[in-house]
């Protein structure tokens, strides 16, 4: 029987668990650990100083059998304030973003590299994506994707362990562990830069052909 890919699979995923601190699993009639579970480490998470100026853990949502991952880079106010990702202007943005590819926001998983707000929105520290993008990388093996869409800098740039601009690597089709990554703009930065925004349409519409495909 050949089953190397899933135990390779559960092997490396129990092994960033236990990076995490997790030491217990819940696993369901497959003995595939669960998402559930991963959520409620999340939550009562304190690896970073986040956890003293957090209201709320903002884990993420949506489809857990998705074909397509949004990933933005840390929770604004008012997700802090919900619990919720992508929930304010941008997050209807967002939603406008999803619709072009002929999908709805239950349709699609959303989440952030960081799940508690950074202060004044700031940008996130290295220290801080360093204790969190575990979660992110768990969350990504639980609901495997075929496309990964990283929105902003700080999402692309964690994923693929460079330092880049967003402008530079925009629409730029890479693989993340055999998943397809497209790298658009965060609509925090298109709300901002209203001229960018029919470049954001134009990934949306190279993401519903590599649904195709």
């Amino acid at each position: 029987m050949d089953s190397s890919i899933t135990e390779r699979n559960i092997k490396s995923f129990l092994f960033a668990l236990r990076g995490m601190g997790i030491d217990s699993y819940v696993f369901n009639k497959r003995n595939v650990i669960t998402l559930p579970v991963l959520q409620r480490t999340v939550k009562v998470c304190h690896k970073c100083n986040l956890a003293a100026t957090r209201k709320n853990v903002v884990f993420g949502e949506g489809s857990n059998n998705s074909e397509v991952m949004f990933i933005g880079e840390a929770p604004g106010e008012e997700e802090d304030i919900q619990g919720r990702p992508f929930v304010g202007k941008a997050g209807k943005l967002l939603d406008q973003l999803i619709e072009r590819i002929g999908l709805r926001r239950e349709n699609v998983y959303i989440c952030n590299v960081l799940k508690c707000r950074p202060p004044n929105n700031r940008d996130p520290e290295i220290s801080e994506i360093a204790s969190c993008k575990n979660y992110l990388f768990s969350q990504i093996e639980l609901i495997k994707p075929k496309i990964i869409c990283t929105l902003g800098r700080h999402a692309y740039n964690t994923l693929m362990s460079v330092d880049e601009r967003i402008t530079k690597v925009r629409g730029i089709v890479k693989t993340f562990r055999s998943m397809t990554l497209l790298p658009t703009y965060h609509p925090s930065f298109l709300l901002r830069n209203q001229e960018k925004i029919k470049e954001a349409w134009e990934d949306m519409e190279h993401i519903k052909l590599l649904l195709k495909g």
